[in-house]
């Protein structure tokens, strides 16, 4: 897709009732020959207009683009768009040199509110009374809070932490509500990543921020609350490949806890072969100890994973439990959900 139409898509489409300011910066970007000759600058995979909004929002947060970030503060749609472009033009180098090493991070709990029933019921089927969390793909680890969050169901329910500085809500779809277990103790948090993200390092947390639309004052909002609990007591990050780092990770969680790996639209990452050493690593850590994996995953990515016999790219994700208990596999899917977990469907047979 051409530079100029891939901005003026994604201004109009992806941004379009969700960011007036992305929207606005997005279309005046195409529209400028000098804006897209700055953004050729980069190398082509890294020209995608998320990631070099992304650039330009560190650089307003950083202080070095004032005009920007008054126009942001302000929610001025055409200084936006103006002052974007004159960034853009004016500081290419910084724009491209931070577009080189960085990719969009999307550390959202709102993913939460999908894996703490599934999490709670993969203690609950095997009788476990504590938990190790492993969370591949995690990025700055904040799903690893999964239980110290408050979340409420649009039925009603309430599960985690009330009193948590971090408070989600998701919708439920159907008439069936997550189960109402409470997860057991935590005892481990362990994330693995390629290029994980330590939320105690400034530059770091900056960038988490600069990913989000600078006009979802929520999503800003909650972003920052998650930090703030992150930073209180940070997890362990591991760097490497998922697949090998899996042996050190497993050796982090207790004997006496089960180890529940998470992965949340992390394995479209992976190719088919990955993901099928993964699903093999997992058994191999399983020779001594039972091990849970619950995945949040598009229909079809998981292996193994069931898909209620839906169409893949259908526009939903499925919700999985997998238990490696004395080399058997049991495996179910146990809902769907929608919106990175906003809105979820429990499907599970509740007389688990």
């Amino acid at each position: 897709m051409p530079l100029a139409q891939m901005y003026r898509r994604f201004g109009e489409v992806d941004a379009a009732g969700t960011s007036p300011l992305y929207e606005r910066i997005a279309v005046a970007l195409s529209e400028s020959g000098e804006a897209l000759r700055a953004i050729e600058k980069a190398p082509a995979r890294k020209r995608h207009p998320a990631l070099i909004l992304a650039a330009l929002h560190d650089l307003a947060l950083a202080g070095h683009a004032p005009a920007l970030a008054a126009a942001y503060a302000a929610a001025d749609v055409d200084a936006a768009a103006g002052a974007a472009i004159d960034t853009l033009v004016r500081m290419t180098d910084a724009v491209v040199a931070i577009a080189g090493r960085r990719r969009v991070r999307t550390d959202e709990t709102g993913r939460c509110a999908v894996l703490y029933p599934a999490i709670a019921e993969a203690a609950h089927r095997v009788g476990a009374n504590a938990v190790g969390l492993i969370d591949v793909g995690c990025s700055a680890g904040l799903n690893l809070n999964v239980d110290r969050v408050g979340i409420a169901y649009s039925d009603g329910q309430t599960l985690g932490d009330p009193s948590s500085p971090v408070q989600i809500s998701a919708s439920i779809v159907g008439d069936r509500p997550v189960p109402a277990r409470a997860m057991p103790e935590v005892v481990a948090r362990v994330g693995v990543d390629l290029d994980p993200v330590d939320v105690t390092d400034v530059d770091e947390a900056r960038w988490l921020r600069a990913c989000v639309w600078p006009d979802q004052a929520e999503r800003v909002a909650r972003l920052e609350a998650e930090i703030a609990l992150a930073a209180t007591d940070p997890p362990l990050l591991l760097q490497g490949d998922a697949v090998e780092v899996l042996y050190d990770a497993f050796a982090r969680v207790p004997a006496d806890a089960l180890p529940v790996v998470t992965t949340t639209w992390a394995l479209s990452q992976f190719p088919l072969e990955s993901r099928l050493r993964f699903l093999h690593r997992l058994d191999e850590m399983a020779t001594g100890r039972t091990v849970a994996w619950v995945s949040v995953e598009g229909v079809g990515v998981a292996p193994a994973i069931p898909t209620f016999g839906d169409r893949r790219a259908s526009g939903h994700s499925i919700t999985g439990l997998a238990v490696f208990e004395h080399s058997t596999l049991r495996v179910e899917g146990v809902g769907r959900c929608w919106s990175k977990g906003r809105l979820l469907s429990w499907l599970a047979d509740p007389r688990h």
